[in-house]
């Protein structure tokens, strides 16, 4: 996924050999690059977005397992959340075949948001169809599936106690050895250095977080972030710096994290109390920033706190 992992688990008995879990996630890890991966032009997914309109192609398990998942999120969230927005990341510079960094017409925009949108998505018994020539992007959403993979096999290996990170994505269980938690930061949404905003305890959580403080750039005085909205073919352009989402599952704390961070601070903040989200928000507020936390996310920190 053009980017790294690292898994840290306590050796008891009953667990395998290093060499046996090493393998096993270097195998999981190849498989869904093969199959998700938009940086290579042989994988599945990429030979379904090179197929022109009306066409369908026979899909791995996990793709269509992923274009489910990105379609009830869709659903969910009123299309704040789309699988289907690379055209749109490489017009404006994000996406792996984008180029440059710029700032797209209005013409450019509408051209490529016809080829944009879920609707133009069907799954078909093993086959994914496309009504029109939508290119489907897995990158909101692969990282925390791929932790849940890894995670699995850990455990059906005999690993009772873990901590698994996938491009930034992460889910812990158990304990360490001394009987301490797995603690992990929050990051600060700052441009000039990395600084801890929280530290929080995982034990059977996942934790994802989405921000604008890493991939974006600037033209004129104005910031354009790498998250889009699906509605407008633009960057957000609200004041949510960063957003973090804790689940029992990798994958939807992914596609959560990256739905919230669409809707913005209100509507967003909104959708996660109601669907009782664990939620934390990094607004921008002057020269500094203010934080706010969903019930559920103040009920799972204080669980971890009394254990």
């Amino acid at each position: 996924m053009g980017s790294t992992f690292s898994v840290k688990y306590v050796r008891s008995s009953g667990v395998a050999d290093k060499q046996t879990l090493q393998q096993e996630t270097s195998n999981i890890l190849a498989e869904l690059d093969r199959q998700l991966s938009t940086y290579r032009a042989d994988s599945d997914i990429e030979r379904f977005n090179a197929l022109p309109a009306g066409r369908c192609e026979v899909m791995p398990p996990a793709v269509r397992l992923l274009v489910e998942t990105g379609e009830q999120l869709s659903l969910q969230t009123d299309d704040a959340f789309d699988l289907t927005l690379e055209p749109l990341l490489n017009l404006w510079g994000f996406g792996p075949q984008g180029r440059v960094e710029q700032t797209p017409g209005e013409a450019q925009i509408a051209e490529v948001m016809q080829r944009v949108g879920h609707k133009h998505l069907r799954i078909e018994g093993e086959q994914l169809c496309k009504s029109a020539a939508v290119e489907v992007d897995f990158n909101s959403i692969a990282a925390g599936y791929a932790v849940d993979r890894v995670a699995q096999r850990l455990q059906e290996l005999g690993v009772s106690s873990y901590l698994v990170e996938i491009t930034g994505e992460l889910k812990a269980q158990g304990r360490k050895p001394d009987g301490s938690p797995w603690r992990i930061a929050i990051e600060a949404p700052r441009d000039d250095q990395r600084v801890a905003q929280q530290v929080i305890e995982l034990d059977g959580l996942a934790v994802s977080t989405s921000g604008d403080y890493r991939n974006y750039f600037e033209r004129d005085g104005r910031r354009y972030s790498h998250t889009l909205d699906p509605h407008t073919g633009r960057p957000v352009e609200h004041k949510l710096a960063s957003v973090t989402v804790l689940d029992g599952s990798a994958l939807q704390a992914d596609g959560l994290s990256t739905a919230l961070m669409v809707l913005g601070p209100e509507r967003g903040f909104e959708f996660a109390r109601q669907h009782r989200i664990a939620a934390f928000f990094v607004i921008r507020e002057g020269q500094g920033f203010v934080t706010k936390s969903t019930d559920g996310f103040e009920q799972v920190i204080g669980a971890g706190a009394k254990q």
